[in-house]
């Protein structure tokens, strides 16, 4: 692969959500919550090594069905190509999107984007490491059409990037007609919310023209309430990407038949093996019953974030751009330090007793490795840097990460 569509829009999105900071700042609005966007981002950048991964299974896979039973032969990228193939990821999406409310399986891979108790371009980013995995099972079929591989990649990634600008409070409704046909905030704020009157509505990502055909579309009337019910409660992007996976597994183990323990991941949501008891019905969520999870973090913890939130968007570009210098298996370890990075940044929001000898060791292991994958004298000015916010980050972990039972 000589471009990763992620890699050229991660600075797109980056800039939406400063922008959104900044309004919300100027206008005094309460959209986005510290630890959950951190959270959010936690996930986003522990997704993107998952993407490449999916890259690299797609480029495979595709490009076998691609190479031997293509209808129509190299199909090129131009004017009229071009809305075609985004129309027929937009379709196949939707079914993708709306199986994935209704299927056991499914939602486990998707509900962690659910999980998020608010609406801004931070919740854009809290993806399941999953998701991306499931939805390359259905593109297929435009590989038999004709379409490259390289271009239905690229192409997900442009959908995906549209969904991305539909995550926001700050947009009410456009006009009339832009409502009617493509997906706007407004939908989308729908299809977050856990009004039993939004519930499983607005599954389009570009048109919302699908929903309406469908039967599927709701408007956006009373308030919204984000989240989902019987959520992962916590800041762990491992908790937060295999919760209902982890539910799932329960009740299959659970069940007495094994065709049950086979058939509970196919299922409905909602349904339940024999032998197992019903679940209660759902108390409708409401602003006057709602609970939002928080903790309580460390001392200091913020500006400390802050700066390993950047560091973080560095190491991911080191690991998913395809100019970056390093090696695959330097990619590989890369993904792992930034896994044990964003694990870490739950524990120091939710002051974990484990937190302050796992910052140490990573800081240490990190800056060592990052010297070594650079090939350059430890002197070099690139690597000074390093070494001062790495010996920053220490102080700072020693002087306030200190465990306490009353946290």
């Amino acid at each position: 692969m000589n471009t990763n569509i992620y890699a050229l829009l991660t600075p797109l999105a980056l800039g939406f959500i400063l922008l959104e900071i900044a309004l919300c700042w100027y206008y005094k609005k309460n959209y986005i919550s510290f630890q959950e966007a951190v959270a959010n981002f936690g996930t986003a950048l522990g997704n993107q090594t998952m993407n490449v991964l999916v890259a690299a299974g797609v480029y495979v896979v595709y490009n076998w069905l691609w190479t031997h039973y293509q209808l129509i032969d190299n199909i090129e990228m131009n004017l009229f190509s071009f809305p075609l193939l985004l129309l027929g990821i937009d379709f196949i999406f939707y079914w993708v999107h709306r199986w994935g409310h209704h299927i056991n399986i499914m939602w486990a891979a998707h509900s962690p984007h659910h999980s998020a108790e608010e609406m801004n371009f931070f919740v854009a980013l809290r993806a399941s490491v999953t998701q991306r995995l499931f939805s390359f099972m259905f593109f297929w079929p435009l590989t038999l059409i004709g379409f490259k591989p390289v271009d239905i990649y690229a192409m997900t990634g442009l959908h995906l990037f549209i969904s991305f600008l539909h995550h926001t409070e700050f947009i009410s409704k456009l006009w009339r007609w832009v409502e009617y046909i493509f997906t706007t905030p407004s939908h989308h704020r729908v299809h977050h919310g856990i009004n039993f009157t939004y519930l499983d509505k607005n599954f389009g990502e570009f048109l919302i023209i699908w929903d309406r055909m469908f039967g599927s579309y709701a408007e956006e009337e009373e308030k919204v309430i984000y989240g989902m019910y019987n959520p992962p409660n916590t800041w762990n992007p491992i908790s937060i990407n295999f919760h209902y996976y982890k539910l799932l597994w329960k009740d299959a183990v659970a069940a007495p038949r094994w065709i049950d323990k086979l058939r509970i991941w196919f299922m409905p949501l909602g349904w339940r093996p024999t032998g197992l008891a019903a679940k209660p019905p759902l108390i409708e969520v409401t602003e006057k019953n709602q609970v939002r999870y928080t903790s309580t973090m460390f001392t200091g913890s913020k500006p400390y974030l802050i700066l390993h939130v950047i560091l973080g968007i560095a190491l991911m570009m080191m690991v998913i751009d395809p100019k970056s210098p390093w090696e695959t298996t330097q990619r590989w370890i890369g993904s792992i330090l930034l896994w044990h990075m964003i694990i870490n940044w739950s524990g120091i929001m939710e002051s974990k007793k484990w937190l302050r000898g796992s910052e140490i060791f990573r800081i240490t292991i990190t800056c060592s490795l990052l010297i070594y994958f650079s090939g350059l004298p430890v002197i070099d000015p690139i690597n000074l840097v390093l070494i001062a916010l790495s010996l920053l980050s220490l102080a700072w972990v020693s002087i306030f990460f200190k465990y306490s039972p009353f946290y």
